[in-house]
């Protein structure tokens, strides 16, 4: 697979009154009839240069809005480039997100002959992976079931199950593997590195440093749509890491920092730097004033380990906890579960009402000191696997 000079811009309509009635819309017509729509171009990608040899299995890592999804949905010809060359040496697999390729009409097994004629396969060739579709999807009860009424992890397993095994010469998965449970991501993982070492190509896009290290053999980093490093896994989630320092600095100024303004954070302080794993951790988040703000808001301060994976979501809503926006805040949130792993983390804020007031990721961060919060000595692979520390007891009987 080559790719030279990728780009994609789309049009954003300018902000202003659009009309909302068809006599409305006539009658605006009439008055300009000259009068073109304004908008703003917005490059999605631009001049991405990408060779992606055959078996390599190639994660494509970057922040929120840096353009890996279009990339996938580029390559998969979902959309079409707005510039640049994509020469794709075999047929294209995809599952970039839930509902895409399989007609809610259909049943499931209507939906896996239909995705298999789409890749240019024959009936015979479509049959002879039936059942290992079948089996490894687990939804065999549901089989001439439409698909529409199919809850969203038996849809992506049905999903998954047709793009890795029927015959395509190169699958590109996007992170909706996180709607499945954890078996199924275990499973779904282990059939992707086997499709990589059969020799076909694999593309995959995700957030979770985990699976990308576990799954891939190179990767590449976006950044605000264009592509800013391509090679090893380890060298790219450097790369990923990094770029929430940057990130984070750049947030400091509440102007450049996404949500309406109508209220901002002013500041988020932790009680420390440093925590234990096990000990509770406390944050103070300031929230600024507006008299003409009408009605209460809602916080949510989110906790995000070193790749920028969520470990804690702490809605206010959750609890109980609405604020007025006629007076300044000081709102204190008391983190006492799950322990942590030690590390660093950051913290996100966001204060909200019916939509986000202000979004300051990157607000503040803490470490995490390498202390085990457990009686007894262990060695390191005894809490090498997970996201966060158990608080567990065993008993024997």
């Amino acid at each position: 697979m080559s790719v030279r000079g990728l780009g994609k811009t789309y049009r954003i309509g300018s902000a202003g009154h659009r009309p909302t009635t068809a006599v409305e819309a006539i009658m605006a017509r009439l008055r300009s009839p000259w009068a073109k729509s304004r908008f703003t171009e917005f490059d999605a990608l631009d001049g991405v240069d990408l060779d992606v040899p055959w078996g390599e299995a190639l994660g494509i890592v970057g922040r929120n809005g840096a353009g890996k999804s279009t990339l996938l949905k580029l390559l998969t010809r979902v959309t079409a480039p707005t510039r640049g060359r994509i020469e794709l040496h075999g047929r294209m697999g995809s599952l970039l997100e839930v509902g895409t390729g399989f007609s809610g009409e259909l049943t499931g097994r209507e939906n896996i002959y239909l995705n298999g004629a789409i890749l240019g396969m024959t009936r015979k060739e479509i049959r002879s992976s039936f059942d290992e579709i079948v089996d490894f999807s687990g939804v065999a009860k549901f089989l001439d079931t439409p698909v529409k009424r199919y809850s969203s992890g038996m849809y992506v397993r049905l999903a998954f199950s047709v793009a890795a095994h029927l015959r395509t010469e190169i699958l590109a998965i996007d992170e909706v593997l996180a709607v499945g449970d954890a078996e199924f991501q275990r499973k779904s993982l282990a059939k992707m590195r086997d499709v990589a070492k059969d020799g076909r190509t694999v593309l995959y896009v995700s957030h979770l440093v985990q699976t990308v290290t576990a799954l891939c053999t190179s990767a590449v980093y976006l950044d605000r749509g264009r592509l800013t490093y391509a090679g090893s896994v380890d060298g790219a989630l450097d790369v990923y890491r990094r770029s929430f320092e940057q990130f984070a600095m750049e947030q400091q100024d509440p102007e450049r920092r996404p949500g309406t303004g109508t209220l901002r954070a002013s500041s988020l302080i932790p009680a420390s730097d440093v925590f234990d794993p096990a000990e509770s951790k406390r944050f103070v988040l300031g929230v600024g004033s507006n008299p003409d703000l009408v009605g209460s808001y809602f916080v949510s301060i989110h906790v995000n380990d070193a790749s920028g994976a969520v470990v804690a979501q702490c809605d206010s809503r959750a609890v109980g906890g609405w604020y007025e926006a006629s007076k300044e805040q000081e709102i204190q949130l008391t983190l006492r579960a799950p322990w942590l792993k030690p590390g660093r983390y950051t913290v996100d804020a966001f204060v909200c009402q019916t939509g986000v007031l202000d979004a300051w990721e990157g607000a503040s961060a803490f470490e995490v000191l390498p202390a085990t919060p457990y009686p007894e000595m262990t060695l390191d692979e005894a809490t090498a696997q997970g996201v966060v520390l158990a608080d567990y007891d065993y008993e024997g009987r």
